[in-house]
């Protein structure tokens, strides 16, 4: 079948139930044996103008079960830095994390066996529309596909280790269920990026509520950043970092999270089993 790269423009197109489909319902992207992003002919192409988004829970499933790269950033919110006795960087600081890490609503956090302080972090997530490298900030919201809200869940015992030693962090923040996600919002209903309110309660209570007006580095600074070292596929998610007001969950907890005005996701905390 013949297929063609193409930049996502997801405002001209609509999800359709499409039996024969293996793609990425979110962006439309063909992830089929080509390994590429593309657009494709029906039956493949799940997309029809139309104008307007609908089931956008079905193109979220989609996008987490073939999301590519998760790029996170540490320490965005100078009230979170100098809560964990961080310095402020000077300029973005870029850690990852794997596909495996999403989740959704309806699934669970997972405490992973050994962790002894879970801590959640709501973050404003940003979603590739594009492929690009080395990306101007002046253009790099042409790049963007749409907004999700995100949890950035993280193994804060392990995270200090791993700090005093000067090892990477991925092990306590990449594992299983790490990165759960909201409803994709698509970026032309988001009139500004940098004026959303995040929020995020544990068994109803408010533990987090910042503007990310109070973002050290804009969404485009980080996508130039990001896109300086690593190519930027479509399907690939920013984290933008969290603000203050980060706290410990437990097995038995619900944690909530949400952009004020455009919905909230909801996750129960579960302990990881132990080996059999």
């Amino acid at each position: 079948m013949a297929c063609k790269r193409a930049g996502i423009e997801p405002s001209q197109f609509n999800p359709v139930s499409t039996p024969a489909t293996f793609c990425c319902g979110l962006l439309g992207l063909c992830l089929g044996c080509c390994g590429t992003a593309c657009f494709s002919a029906r039956p493949v192409s799940i997309y029809q103008r139309k104008g307007k988004h609908q089931n956008t829970s079905m193109r979220l499933s989609r996008f987490v079960e073939f999301g590519r790269k998760i790029i996170c950033v540490g320490r965005n919110y100078r009230e979170h830095a100098e809560e964990l006795g961080h310095a402020v960087p000077k300029e973005p600081l870029l850690f990852m994390k794997p596909p495996t890490a999403y989740i959704t609503e309806g699934q669970s956090i997972m405490i992973p066996r050994g962790c002894e302080e879970l801590d959640h972090e709501v973050e404003l997530g940003v979603v590739v529309g594009r492929r690009g490298s080395a990306i101007r900030a002046e253009e790099a919201l042409d790049y963007v596909a749409g907004y999700v809200v995100a949890l950035d869940m993280t193994d804060r015992q392990l995270q200090r280790q791993c700090q005093a030693q000067g090892l990477p962090w991925e092990r306590a923040k990449g594992f299983d269920t790490s990165c759960p996600v909201g409803h994709f919002l698509p970026k032309e209903s988001v009139s500004d990026p940098h004026a959303l309110t995040l929020w995020c309660k544990v068994n109803g209570q408010q533990r987090q509520k910042w503007s990310t007006s109070h973002m050290l580095f804009t969404i485009q600074q980080l996508l130039e950043a990001a896109s300086a070292r690593f190519t930027l596929e479509p399907g690939d998610l920013l984290l933008t970092g969290t603000p203050s007001g980060v706290g410990p969950v437990r097995a038995g907890d619900v944690v909530e999270a949400g952009i004020e005005g455009h919905g909230q996701v909801r996750f129960p905390v579960e302990q990881q089993k132990p080996k059999q």
